[in-house]
């Protein structure tokens, strides 16, 4: 997929990965971007600095009705969106004991059902005219778990079995879906990069517009998963090689951060 003369929709598109994604875009030729955020300020200011090919909306991706007024909006503006980036996440939470039971359906339905209420959007569009792609912003968390964080690392799985299911079935219709997996990523969300779990567990921290330019190359050679480090992909095949060594690994990584108090201890009974 080429990105000239292409319509696209980026939600979290205010700050991090979407902004750099938007602004990318831009600078390869998209026909339109929309910036979409529930910081409708911060995506207005993304739009205007990126000039009259960029339209900013406010709207929360979390419920079908701002998905289907976001792709109103869109073609409204500039026509068939011929991408959709799937880009809004948080990273509340933390031990299933104690994290409540709304930050749970909270997380839930930003980082899993939005990408759900997108599809049902703007997908049927695309299948009438036989072409189209989405792209889901997952996370390496959803491959190789995350340590401190299991709702974040529960949802993100769910993303990249989405993801996956929707390559295998609507390839062969002309709409194509890819995934993206980073490692760290300097955002607001990942936070002080030089904290105990950043050093610990990130892996290698990219910038923004390093994921942004990883977006592009995946798009272009039509990749479903796109990485962000080579780092990434030694990871996962050590994994499928020895889930018990990786597994050992991982419990490891778990007790220095506990240790370190970078996460917290499980409950005591």
């Amino acid at each position: 997929m080429k990105i000239e003369g292409k319509v696209i929709v980026v939600t979290g598109g205010a700050s991090g990965i979407g902004r750099a994604l938007c602004e990318r875009f831009a600078r390869d030729g998209a026909r339109g971007v929309v910036v979409a955020d529930q910081n409708g300020a911060g995506a207005e200011s993304v739009a205007k600095g990126i000039g009259r090919t960029a339209l900013g909306v406010g709207c929360d991706v979390a419920s079908p009705e701002g998905n289907v007024e976001l792709v109103r909006r869109a073609e409204s503006a500039f026509g068939p969106i011929d991408l959709f980036c799937c880009n809004a996440g948080i990273a509340t939470g933390g031990d299933p004991l104690e994290t409540p039971l709304d930050v749970w359906q909270r997380q839930w339905d930003v980082n899993l059902m939005a990408h759900v209420h997108a599809l049902r959007a703007a997908l049927p569009g695309m299948l009438a005219r036989g072409s189209g792609h989405f792209l889901h912003t997952a996370s390496m968390a959803g491959i190789l778990s995350s340590h401190g964080n299991l709702v974040y690392a529960a949802t993100k799985h769910a993303v990249v079995g989405l993801a996956e299911w929707l390559s295998i079935t609507y390839h062969h219709r002309g709409v194509h879906f890819s995934c993206l997996c980073p490692l760290g990523v300097r955002t607001p969300m990942l936070g002080d990069v030089d904290s105990p779990w950043a050093k610990a567990a990130a892996g290698p921290i990219r910038e923004p517009e390093e994921v942004a330019q990883s977006v592009v190359d995946g798009l272009a050679a039509e990749q479903f998963l796109i990485l962000t480090d080579p780092q990434a992909q030694t990871w996962m095949d050590g994994k499928a090689k020895d889930p018990e060594r990786w597994l050992r690994g991982m419990r490891r990584i778990q007790g220095e951060l506990e240790k370190m108090r970078a996460v917290p201890a499980p409950q005591k009974s």
